[in-house]
């Protein structure tokens, strides 16, 4: 294929993905409700149903918007082959769906420019992203997944909560308002008393540890080279998808906080100046969930350690 053709499609990619998730934004705006925010089912925790493994980074994200469009129930999909595969068959007629596979370039002459996975050191990885078609199970006749068993809701906030206390970050209750402090390397909390229930105490406390995540002696996380004054509200969409991918591993909700509503423009702005700024944030938060997980009894991130101060 030539190398223009790469290159445009490789653009249509981000474009396309990108404005689905603009487009979630803004009709959520009034609410404040975002496309990372989520129950907690099942369907928060979407899965490849060849491989078993759970979708991640942007396809996570992707994909949340995709069952929240349709009215989907359920977490399970694949590609046409996939499901082939497994003795079912899509519905004629039904509407993909895109992920993204992320590709090594082997040499230079793979592909035209490759700063797809840039990070914030200036680096390039040589990586460029291959879309592909999915579908969801509801989409679908002949398939039934295996049946998931959760945990009471007082069971995952215990499970929440010790989640946390492995992470080692330090914690101040009695404050005026959430909010990390880069200077100190400490979360301030409000009194539990003042939030709603405990699931809006505890994804608070997920936002504030994901924006602690990005301390110079754990990830080392700064936007500000690349996004200049923007750096904020990209940071905010870290700590927001990061906040997500974990609650959905522990089967709790995400809710919409009020005092997102002043981002919400800045983050449309980027977006749409920008259409691989989500790609970004999504991969960083991606991997601030992945060093929670690794600083666990039993980790689930073996490939990244958890670094304490």
């Amino acid at each position: 294929m030539p190398r223009n053709s790469v290159a445009s499609d490789r653009a249509d990619v981000y474009t396309r993905i990108t404005t689905e998730i603009v487009a979630a934004i803004e009709a959520g705006a009034g609410t404040w409700h975002m496309p990372w925010h989520h129950d907690g089912s099942a369907l928060a925790r979407p899965v490849n149903i060849s491989s078993g493994k759970r979708y991640r980074g942007i396809n996570s994200l992707a994909l949340w918007i995709a069952a929240a469009k349709a009215g989907y129930s359920d977490g399970a999909w694949g590609t046409y082959r996939q499901f082939q595969a497994a003795g079912a068959q899509v519905r004629k007629g039904e509407r993909v769906t895109t992920v993204v596979l992320w590709k090594e370039i082997k040499s230079p002459t793979d592909i035209g420019d490759h700063d797809d996975g840039c990070d914030d050191s200036g680096h390039h990885p040589r990586i460029f992203a291959r879309a592909f078609s999915v579908f969801n199970r509801a989409q679908v006749d002949g398939f039934a997944p295996a049946s998931e068993i959760g945990l009471a809701d007082s069971d995952r906030i215990g499970q929440a909560d010790a989640f946390f206390e492995a992470l080692q970050i330090p914690v101040v209750f009695g404050s005026y308002d959430a909010h990390y402090r880069i200077a100190e390397d400490r979360i301030y909390m409000p009194p539990f008393r003042t939030f709603v229930d405990a699931v809006a105490y505890v994804g608070t406390l997920m936002h504030e540890a994901a924006h602690a995540s990005g301390a110079r002696s754990r990830l080392d996380r700064n936007f500000a080279e690349r996004f200049g004054r923007d750096s904020l509200a990209i940071e905010e969409i870290v700590a927001e998808l990061t906040a997500s991918y974990v609650l959905a591993d522990l089967g709790i909700a995400h809710h919409p906080r009020a005092d997102h509503a002043a981002y919400v423009a800045s983050w449309l702005t980027i977006l749409k100046n920008q259409p691989r700024a989500i790609f970004t944030a999504a991969g960083k938060a991606q991997q601030a969930a992945d060093w929670m997980h690794a600083c666990q009894p039993r980790p689930q991130a073996a490939d990244l350690h958890c670094r304490h101060p």
